[in-house]
């Protein structure tokens, strides 16, 4: 892509422009880009174009209201990727935590469009271990309305193993004006409208065929590995899993991050090699007049 091109991305994303591969990824339920920063970079540094939206409604104080649905989420990550894809000819989709519901989602439904997925920290459903034990009783919520009444609190760690980064990113939420109850508070609405999204994905991974690689924390605070494990056994495709061992939930801030990124990158590198040797034979039998 042209670095004059520029896209028409929502107020608060991260766009780096680059070439005619393409990286769409997406931040956590109450997140926003800042915490995919590391692995966008480090992926453009290959000379790929990467996207990482503030999806309306999913990010952090985008949904003061708390009317917005999973499905507003969802369109909103569509047209995200309609805007890379007339960039792009390769499509790679992502997600961190609850991001990786509304990634798999898309790669259902526009299987023909994604060439490969990136799933970092998967949530299917919150259970590490910092989550409270009475959380399971959230399952039993069956009305928005009534969930809307709750208020969620998550607790130290946050996420973050390493104490210092943990404190770098709690400073610069304070430095932004924010309270620290964005930060570390849910809506239960909110919640609830991410249940409701990964029913809706967890119903349906076998027939989400992209090949994907997985990054879960064996300790994770916020989500079990055994996320990571159930995807490796239901999805339709290759699935490669990287169990990080000093690590908790922000897989993309914590200490092995650069972990992480190298091995993002060279899964991205790996994966745009085979489809352009792919689409070299095809034109090689193509020319030839040989019947594929």
């Amino acid at each position: 892509m042209n670095k004059k091109e520029k896209f028409n991305a929502f107020r608060g994303s991260l766009v780096i422009p680059g070439g005619r591969v393409g990286v769409l990824l997406v931040h956590s339920l109450g997140g926003n880009p800042v915490e995919l920063r590391f692995v966008a970079q480090g992926i453009a540094r290959q000379g790929h174009t990467v996207y990482c939206p503030l999806v309306p409604g999913l990010g952090g104080g985008t949904d003061t209201s708390g009317l917005s649905s999973w499905q507003d989420w969802y369109s909103a990550l569509e047209e995200a990727h309609d805007e890379l894809k007339a960039h792009c000819d390769v499509v790679i989709v992502g997600g961190i935590s609850a991001g990786s519901m509304l990634a798999l989602r898309l790669a259902r439904e526009r299987a023909k469009d994604v060439d490969g997925l990136l799933l970092f920290a998967p949530t299917i459903w919150p259970n590490g271990w910092a989550i409270p034990k009475h959380f399971i009783f959230f399952k039993l919520v069956y009305h928005k309305w009534v969930a809307s009444l709750m208020r969620l609190q998550q607790r130290a760690p946050f996420g973050i193993k390493d104490e210092r980064i943990r404190k770098f990113v709690i400073d610069s939420f304070k430095s932004d004006g924010r309270p620290l109850e964005d930060l570390f508070g849910r809506g239960g609405g909110l919640v609830w409208e991410f249940k409701a999204l990964a029913r809706d994905v967890r119903r349906r991974l076998g027939e989400i065929p992209q090949h994907a690689c997985v990054f879960h924390p064996r300790h994770d605070d916020q989500s079990d590995l055994s996320n990571a494990f159930k995807l490796q056994r239901k999805l339709g495709g290759t699935v490669e899993v990287t169990v990080l061992d000093d690590s908790y939930h922000m897989v993309t801030l914590d200490r092995q991050r650069s972990l992480v990124v190298d091995r993002t990158v060279e899964f991205v590198q790996r994966l745009t090699r085979g489809i352009e040797e792919k689409a070299a034979v095809s034109r090689l039998i193509k020319g030839s007049g040989v019947a594929e």
